[in-house]
């Protein structure tokens, strides 16, 4: 069964000056900057009847114009227990527009229903039980923020991943154009 979902490639200009984010913090592990997206899906462990149907889906999908982002600062999930270290996407009712339209594919293939709130953004790092809230307040108050930093999607991918590691590698297993 493959692990899948679907997403907004970074490119690789943007993935540099994200990467230089990368620091000292006890508990991280750093994602590789080829591996940096915006998940609009996560499908996670599906049988090929349900892939199958998911890329059907998106093929099938109306067209839509490519979508300018912008990336506006650092943040983290998790609070007390913190969890990963991130970009923060600005809110954009195209971009959530698009997650729905996903969320609806995904189940129209049967897909279990996502139940977490949408809120777009870029894992840096994925933080175990060795990191601090105290030391991730640390890191987010020394490395400082960024100029936002805006790009335009111009296809989402149909990604893979490997199962045993979580974040990386990933592959892009499709893509389909934003051109419409």
């Amino acid at each position: 069964m493959p692990r899948l979902f679907t997403g907004l490639e970074i490119p690789p200009a943007i993935a540099e000056i994200l990467a230089l984010r990368r620091g000292a913090l006890t508990g991280a592990r750093w994602i590789d900057p080829t591996d940096y997206h915006v998940t609009l899906r996560f499908l996670g462990d599906v049988d090929e009847t349900v892939a199958e149907a998911v890329h059907d889906g998106l093929v099938a999908a109306r067209a839509r114009p490519p979508l300018d982002l912008v990336l506006d600062g650092i943040g983290v999930f998790g609070g007390a227990k913190p969890r990963s270290i991130l970009a923060t996407v600005t809110g954009d009712p195209a971009l959530v527009e698009l997650h729905a339209e996903h969320e609806r594919l995904a189940r129209d293939a049967g897909a279990a229903p996502d139940t977490r709130r949408f809120t777009p953004h870029v894992t840096l790092a994925r933080l175990n039980r060795q990191a601090s809230a105290l030391d991730v307040a640390q890191y987010l108050t020394e490395s400082g923020g960024f100029p936002p930093l805006r790009f335009t999607a111009t296809r989402v991918a149909l990604f893979s991943a490997r199962a045993s590691t979580g974040g990386g590698p990933y592959l892009v297993e499709a893509a389909y154009p934003l051109d419409g």
